[in-house]
């Protein structure tokens, strides 16, 4: 064999057909063998065997790649043919030192060819270094080589990954054809960049979209908020010739539990078994995932049950859905299950093991989660670890310990977790803490709603309405919008939203019947609207009326008269619901036999029988009836666990499957 069996075109027949022993290598000794008897018989100079060599060397699978080997080869070769120049090329493009590939390029000293530049481009792309990206592009137009489609197609992704979509769609509109995949390119530019309607109208006007378009498009939607959009084009996709795959269901999964949109949902978990797409853990942790947010815990148990394969992915999703659902001690139970099985808990696990001591009061068994993952484990505590124990401190009252916490970061708290202990200050009506953070707050972001809405709030609790107007008075001048509140539900496979004081729906006349119908039914069993909620100076009458047309009140009331009894009524809200409502969904959850589940931005409620799995943490269940003020709850609450026997007797609201017994923790 001599060099003259090589092609030199860089595309040669492959080297191992003519050296059947680097078929039989195994390992880096083996590679080493070959290589002394390759020099020892002379045929290394063959240019093949090198190509071969340097192949193996760098493009194998871990652990038998070595570059530097490969590159001490190459550099031996008298002279390199452009198959080796391509290979070695291409091997760099995809390590972690991709510009070593460019180097490489422009040492280049035989012609390159259309399998050559397509790796330099991808270099350059992955590097997102333009400049060297430019120089590649006059490079092949030297060569002619600018109408290839495999190396325009790179060209233009270049472009795109490295953020010049004017040079990039120039290239487009001069070489648009038929081909998708150049469509694809320029789409997943513009999603990169967030520019959802430039990558629309081109996905719109597409002579084919594949099913790569309809997933890119989909994809896009969801990671960038626009979950609705996600679940249309979701459904046209349906229509259209092009079958989901693997990667549609994991790309419209997340917009579905962002939606709640549950039948969606198992449409998508029965369209995979149907279709025999494997739910490997990857996608058996996005349906439990799923399943979680959309209010079936169940389903999401019964998932995870059934799995032959689980990862650490698959144990903190069915852990994170048993917390954000309240049910902590299940949420231990796994937790301590999967460190038993040998899957390492990592910075998630604890996240969400975090998340459940939280919404159930756990503080020492927190504390204890947090001692073992930083002692133990030797994890480093991200921020979101930091947010979950000033969450579960604040929530049972220990402002000045959540307060320290923050202060002893060794990282700069963001504003998940100053708003978390301003949340709580807010509840415990501790106005010192509460201003210092919503100080910091502001100097942080002073655009940001949040912490005027929430220091805004703290005021009007307490009726010190100066410090309201002020707020107020912050906000409009630095034009700061609050997000208003929003509500979702899914009844027959439609998803339907809801703000406050919503008359859009073409359901709108029926909506506000049943609500008159709610507030009617709920005075009859001594309801009162807990007028302290709404954080406005208005007259009490406004004020009722304008708590009862909170965006979750209104999508319960299209639920009521949407579904049959049996249906439980399952809301997805963007914030916090208020203690108003949440009494109120308790009482309509016993006075319409219904059961209601409610997710709003923390967690999930399931309200069943007047009863809620929160178990009302850190609110009073008998002040949450009647709102009380904060002042007065502990005093006529020990009043009432001394009446409440004689009060149950005459008083058909207090029976013993409505009113659940009072434990201390309602004043912790």
């Amino acid at each position: 064999m001599n060099s003259s069996t090589s092609t030199g075109n860089g595309h040669s027949p492959h080297p191992s057909t003519f050296f059947p022993e680097f078929k039989q290598c195994k390992t880096k000794r083996d590679l080493i063998q070959i290589h002394a008897k390759l020099i020892k018989t002379g045929r290394i100079r063959d240019p093949l065997a090198s190509a071969e060599l340097i192949r193996f060397c760098a493009l194998s699978d871990p652990p038998h790649r070595d570059l530097q080997y490969a590159l001490h080869v190459f550099q031996q070769m008298n002279p390199p043919n452009c198959f080796s120049w391509n290979t070695i090329i291409r091997a760099f493009c995809d390590s972690d030192h991709p510009l070593q590939s460019f180097i490489l390029f422009s040492q280049m000293i035989v012609k390159p060819n259309k399998f050559t530049f397509p790796s330099v481009l991808k270099a350059c792309a992955k590097a997102g270094s333009l400049q060297e990206g430019k120089q590649t592009h006059g490079v092949l137009l030297k060569h002619g080589l600018e109408n290839d489609g495999f190396v325009l197609s790179n060209l233009v992704r270049m472009y795109v990954m490295c953020g010049a979509m004017n040079d990039a769609l120039v290239l487009f509109e001069s070489n648009k054809t038929s081909e998708v995949v150049l469509w694809n390119v320029m789409m997943d530019g513009y999603i990169r960049l967030g520019q959802l309607g430039n990558a629309r109208n081109l996905f719109d006007k597409m002579p084919q979209p594949s099913v790569v378009s309809w997933n890119s498009m989909i994809s896009g939607y969801a990671q960038n908020g626009f979950f609705v959009e996600a679940l249309e084009l979701f459904r046209e996709m349906q229509m259209d010739a092009s079958m989901p795959n693997y990667i549609t269901l994991i790309s419209a999964l997340p917009a579905v539990s962002r939606l709640g949109a549950l039948e969606i949902g198992k449409w998508v978990h029965f369209f995979a078994v149907k279709n025999g797409i494997k739910v490997d853990p990857v996608l058996g942790s996005a349906l439990i995932d799923m399943y979680s947010k959309c209010g079936s815990i169940d389903e999401a148990l019964q998932l995870f049950n059934s799995l032959s394969q689980r990862n650490v992915i698959t144990w903190n999703s069915i852990i994170n859905g048993l917390a954000i659902h309240g049910r902590a001690n299940e949420a231990l139970y796994h937790f301590k299950k999967m460190q038993e099985s040998g899957i390492e808990p990592n910075d998630v696990t604890y996240i969400s093991v975090l998340t459940a001591c939280s919404h159930a009061g756990l503080v020492d068994k927190g504390l204890s989660v947090f001692n073992e993952m930083v002692q133990t484990e030797g994890l480093a505590p991200r921020i979101e670890h930091y947010g979950c124990m000033v969450d579960l401190l604040g929530r049972a009252g220990r402002l000045q310990e959540a307060e320290e916490l923050i202060l002893k970061m060794s990282n700069e708290p963001d504003d998940v977790v100053l708003k978390a202990l301003l949340g709580a200050c807010k509840k415990h009506g501790n106005i010192e803490i509460g201003e210092r953070v919503g100080k910091r707050l502001l100097e942080s972001d002073p655009e940001d709603g949040g912490p005027y809405v929430a220091l805004s709030n703290m005021y009007a609790s307490l009726a010190n309405w100066d410090r309201v107007m002020e707020t107020r008075l912050m906000m409009k001048q630095n034009e700061v919008k609050k997000d208003p509140g929003c509500s979702w539900i899914e009844v027959d496979g439609a998803i339907h939203e809801f703000v406050v004081a919503d008359e859009s729906h073409t359901k709108s006349k029926d909506i506000y019947m049943m609500l008159e119908e709610m507030k009617e039914k709920l005075k009859l069993v001594g309801y009162k609207p807990d007028t302290t909620q709404v954080f406005l100076r208005m007259d009490n009458p406004d004020k009722e009326s304008a708590l009862q047309l909170h965006s979750e009140k209104i999508a319960i009331a299209f639920g009521l008269i949407s579904t049959t009894r049996e249906t439980t009524i399952k809301v997805v809200k963007n914030l916090r619901t208020c203690d108003d409502c949440h009494s109120t969904i308790k009482l309509i959850s016993r006075i319409y036999g219904r059961r209601i589940v409610v997710r709003d931005r923390k967690r999930f409620h399931h309200f069943e029988n007047g009863s809620c799995s929160c178990m009302d943490y850190c609110v009073c269940r008998f002040c949450s009836l009647f709102h009380f003020s904060r002042q007065r709850r502990v005093s006529i609450c020990s009043f009432f666990k001394t009446q409440k026997p004689e009060m149950e007797a005459s008083s058909p609201l207090f029976t013993p499957s409505f009113f659940p017994p009072f434990h201390a923790k309602d004043h912790n």
